[in-house]
């Protein structure tokens, strides 16, 4: 992988197209850093909020001097922010290994389970309209739109299309676990 501590310094100097490679290349490493907290912590609310603070913070970041040390940081945020997260909801903290966040290695796609789509199914249309159709939207896209477009799109604020979002996940993953899905299992 690219050390992409390269683009510090643009991205230290408010260069927003250098912080656009940077998540390019970081995306991924840091949403999998997550995954151990998928099932008690909204994870896609914490990597918006660890990426608005990697670009406010990287004006005052020293690397390190090992590969990758802006990563690193994002890492250490996210986690740092679902610990939060599960405090503040009275939860026991997730167990982890103590992993170097730069060696995390990109999870192995499983098989596609047809039942278990067919139960997705079923239960996303279960789903209120709003939240189902904000659900939808996230899903189409594949993660190429920021949610500012698609809440455009769907002629929301942003703000009303995250809340819908968080609603339409908790609202599929207790359809799902009153089929006895373990999430736990299937994030993996």
């Amino acid at each position: 992988m690219l050390d992409l501590d390269a683009l510090l310094p643009a991205i230290a100097a408010g260069d927003a197209d250098a912080f656009g490679r940077f998540l390019a290349g970081a995306e991924g490493r840091v949403r999998a850093s997550l995954r151990p907290y998928a099932t008690r912590v909204d994870t896609e609310a914490v990597l918006q909020e660890t990426l608005l603070r990697v670009w406010q913070v990287a004006p005052r970041h020293a690397p390190d001097g090992r590969p990758n040390s802006l990563l690193r940081l994002a890492i250490r945020i996210g986690r740092n922010l679902c610990i939060d997260d599960l405090r503040r909801a009275r939860l026991a903290p997730v167990e982890t290994d103590d992993l170097d966040e730069a060696h995390i290695d990109p999870v192995e796609p499983r098989a596609p389970d047809p039942l278990l789509r067919k139960l997705i199914a079923d239960c996303h249309e279960k789903l209120p309209d709003k939240p189902a159709e904000v659900l939808a939207a996230r899903l189409a896209s594949g993660g190429t739109e920021p949610d500012e477009t698609l809440a455009e799109r769907l002629g929301m604020r942003i703000n009303t299309f995250l809340q819908n979002f968080t609603r339409a996940r908790k609202m599929l993953a207790e359809c799902l676990e009153k089929h006895h899905v373990d999430l736990s299992v299937e994030l993996r």
